[in-house]
């Protein structure tokens, strides 16, 4: 494929996360008592950086393409890499003051680079030349670490549960609609053991305690968080086992999809290998598991179950947000081209849902959206009782964690380790990040 960029870039092999982790210092910003302005005559040049696939790169080329007709003045390098180079990439130009002018920033990172120096502090952009009137102040709020703004959020999701209705019908079993996280491990055995009536290697879901978030809402439910700003966790020893064992039963009964078939269906999930008839993930994962089961199944996608009465267990996560390299000799021409990005109607014709669903209303209103892409924006607006404060940034180190929690999942599900051994090796793990907070 080729780009219309100057200067696409590849990823490389390079330092280790420890080498920016270690740098020190906060965001730095304009200047007191200045005003940021863009000189529309003044000739710039400013990299911009994202991650994706393909088809997303053809979007950005054609925003981008608009953005400088609109912005003569302005030219944008476009630094293009895979999910899986980006951020090893990005360590290495922290590590030497050298990131993009705009980097596309993911919330697990954002505490690392904030803390490191590496991002602008935004605050006299906002409202000057980033508009944030058409953003959510919650979700605006996502971007602030250590009381200081460093991201600005372009999309939203939230967590749900994805439901097979083919594979239910089929298996003549009522939907799940709500109820408590007890009730839905009830209705699993169910359609497992339906399943295996039927003779089809149809499960009811996955073990939902291997997935941290899960965790996290059934926390945030009871008033806690996972980890609060200073690195504290929300939960004990006994917490967390109680969390693992609370499917003990259908675990040992082989009402959970097996890991060995998990493992053998990837990089498909078990949901969308028609392996489960249900998934909590985030909303806007429906796209791709459609695209994956094909034509032939009809997915609905409702609210989480909850354990609590009116606990506020979720809250709208910015999927995707921007940033402005601290390093950056053009922050004003970053931030118009930031504004462009995730305010414009053009931008939100241009993307639709493509970066999640745009989390400025200008951007949302220009959208076209599909029939799966209204779907989960009727669906978080049907939360917003159940809404919640944004939990804090995630400490430095909560990628390690949450890989941690994954294995430890899968562990408990190949039969190889105790719910306490699980627990042993967690805090063992978590221990270390939070002590190097």
């Amino acid at each position: 494929m080729k780009f219309r960029s100057r200067k696409l870039m590849a990823g490389t092999a390079g330092v280790a996360l420890a080498a920016l982790v270690g740098l020190t210092g906060c965001a730095s910003g304009a200047p007191a008592g200045t005003q940021p302005t863009l000189d529309p005559d003044e000739e710039v040049s400013i990299t911009f950086t994202f991650w994706g696939n393909d088809v997303r790169a053809e979007l950005y080329n054609e925003a981008i393409a608009v953005f400088e007709e609109q912005h003569p003045n302005i030219d944008v390098d476009i630094i293009f890499l895979a999910p899986t180079d980006y951020w090893e990439k990005r360590q290495i130009e922290a590590a030497g003051s050298g990131l993009p002018d705009v980097v596309t920033m993911d919330l697990a990172y954002l505490r690392q680079y904030s803390q490191s120096g590496s991002l602008l502090d935004l605050e006299p952009y906002l409202g000057t030349i980033i508009q944030t009137d058409a953003i959510d102040p919650q979700v605006l709020s996502a971007g602030v670490v250590d009381d200081v703004t460093t991201a600005v959020p372009l999309s939203t999701n939230s967590w749900g549960m994805f439901l097979n209705t083919t594979l239910l019908d089929q298996l003549g079993v009522e939907a799940f609609t709500d109820g408590t996280w007890e009730d839905y491990y009830d209705w699993i055995a169910e359609v497992s053991d339906a399943g295996k009536a039927a003779g089809v290697d149809v499960w009811g879901g996955v073990d939902p305690t291997g997935r941290i978030e899960n965790f996290e809402l059934q926390l945030r439910a009871e008033g806690d968080n996972l980890f609060d700003e200073d690195g504290t966790p929300g939960f004990d020893e006994e917490r967390l086992a109680e969390f693992w064992d609370s499917v003990s039963t259908q675990r040992d009964a082989g009402q959970l999809v097996p890991q060995q078939r998990i493992a053998e269906v990837q990089p498909l999930t078990a949901f969308d290998s028609a392996l489960s008839a249900s998934d909590a993930t985030w909303d806007n994962t429906g796209a791709g598991f459609l695209a994956n089961l094909g034509e032939g199944y009809d997915i609905q996608l409702i609210a989480p179950p909850l354990s609590v009465e009116d606990g506020k267990d979720l809250y709208l996560k910015a999927s995707q947000m921007y940033s402005i390299a601290s390093n950056s000799e053009h922050p004003a021409a970053a931030a118009t081209l930031i504004d462009f990005l995730i305010n414009s109607p053009e931008s939100g014709e241009i993307f639709g849902t493509n970066r999640g669903l745009p989390a400025s209303e200008t951007a949302r209103e220009s959208a076209d959206l599909d029939e799966l892409s209204q779907t989960i924006a009727d669906y978080e607006a049907s939360i917003a009782d159940r809404l919640g404060a944004a939990p804090p940034v995630p400490i430095v180190g909560y990628g390690s964690l949450h890989e941690k929690f994954r294995e430890l999942g899968e562990e408990l599900n190949f039969g190889t380790m105790t719910v306490d051994e699980a627990v042993t090796q967690f805090f063992a793990e978590m221990d270390v990040v939070v002590s190097s907070q």
